[in-house]
């Protein structure tokens, strides 16, 4: 029973439906993991749970300015830069 179940739901036909459902679902887990790990805000522990409110701003920049946001900040915001200069680029005069 089990393989007539699988043959009926997993067909070649859904193949490319479920890339974007695992990306969209290893996306999620991904952000899951990060916030519960290094969010200030976070506190699973029950020791740190009744520290209360704390005033700690480094370790909420350090969280702000991740790795990713560093490296994005110093890259051009162009997709494909050489197809946008050659649409967008300088006209040529005809003479």
């Amino acid at each position: 029973m089990a393989s007539s179940t699988f043959g009926r739901w997993m067909r070649p036909e859904v193949y490319p439906l479920l890339v974007p459902i695992f990306g969209a679902v290893g996306i999620c887990g991904m952000q899951l993991w990060r916030n519960i790990r290094t969010n200030p805000e976070v506190r699973v522990s029950k020791e740190k749970r009744a520290a209360g409110v704390l005033d700690n701003f480094a370790e909420g920049e350090r969280y702000k300015e991740h790795f990713f946001r560093k490296y994005v900040r110093n890259q051009s915001t162009e997709i494909m830069p050489s197809v946008n200069q050659f649409f967008a680029g300088p006209k040529q005069s005809k003479a």
